[in-house]
C-alpha cells in the first residue's frame, strides 16, 4: 500500500488556522463574549514565547487548551456547527495546487491522510468537500456531549504526528519508498523524511534550504 500524506496549515490551506479562530470566536454573534476572557489567557503566554522564555511547541499546545477552554460552555453538536460556519469564508484559501495533487493520488490508488495539529473535529468539518482515508489531528477531550477539561490534551505536532500515523497504518503493509508526504515547515521534516517523494508546500526558510540541499521537489 502507498500512502499520500497531507499537512493542513499552509500546506493545503494557504493560511493559519489558529488565527482565523481567533477571529471567528471575536466576530461571532452568541459566542464573542468570551473573546475577552480568551485574549486576556493567552496574551501572557503569547509574550514568553516572544521573550524566547517559551518553547514554540509548548505555546502551540497551551494555546489550544486556552481556546477549548473558551468554549467549554458549548456542547459537542454546538462546537461541530461553530466549526462547520467557517468553512465557506475558508473555501476560497485551499491551495488548489495541493488539492489536485490529493485527487490525482486518490485517483492512483494511494491510502490518503491529512495529518494536522488542528483540532479533529474543525479538519472535518472544513475539508468535507474533499475525501480522505484518514484525519489525524488534535483530539478534543470530552465527557458525553461536553467539553472535558480535566481529561489529558495531546496537540498533535512534530514526532507526535510520525506516531499517530504509525497507529492508523497498524497492520497495514506500507511502501514508504513510493509513498508522498506534503508539508510547509520544518516541523513537518520528522514526516517528510518518512516517505520517498517528500514535497515542500511554499516552504518556510528552514525546510526550503533542507529541501534545496536534498533536491527534494518544492510546490
Amino acid at each position: 500500500m502507498k500512502v499520500a500524506i497531507f499537512d493542513f496549515d499552509g500546506t493545503l490551506y494557504t493560511k493559519e488556522t489558529f488565527k482565523l479562530l481567533m477571529e471567528h470566536l471575536k466576530k461571532h454573534p452568541a459566542y464573542q463574549q468570551y473573546y475577552g476572557k480568551f485574549y486576556r489567557s493567552i496574551l501572557p503566554l503569547y509574550i514568553r514565547y516572544k521573550l524566547k522564555m517559551l518553547p514554540e511547541p509548548v505555546m502551540k499546545e497551551r494555546s489550544m487548551m486556552l481556546y477549548l477552554k473558551a468554549l467549554e460552555t458549548l456542547t459537542i453538536p454546538q462546537l461541530r456547527v461553530y466549526f462547520e460556519e467557517m468553512q465557506d469564508e475558508m473555501s476560497s484559501d485551499f491551495n488548489e495546487d495541493v488539492v489536485n495533487r490529493l485527487a490525482k493520488h486518490r485517483e492512483e490508488g494511494y491510502h490518503v491522510l491529512l495529518v494536522s495539529g488542528a483540532y479533529t473535529p474543525f479538519l472535518t468539518a472544513v475539508t468535507s468537500h474533499l475525501t480522505f482515508d484518514e484525519i489525524i489531528g488534535t483530539e478534543i477531550p470530552v465527557n458525553g456531549e461536553h467539553i472535558a477539561m480535566d481529561q489529558p490534551f495531546l496537540h498533535i505536532q512534530g514526532q507526535r504526528k510520525n506516531e499517530m500515523i504509525y497507529c492508523a497504518l497498524e497492520g497495514k503493509t506500507v511502501e514508504w519508498e513510493k509513498s508522498f508526504a506534503y508539508g510547509d515547515s520544518i516541523s513537518d521534516l520528522p514526516v517528510l523524511e518518512q516517505v520517498g517523494h517528500p514535497v515542500a508546500v511554499r516552504p518556510d526558510a528552514k525546510l526550503a534550504a533542507i529541501a534545496k540541499q536534498r533536491a527534494w521537489q518544492i510546490l
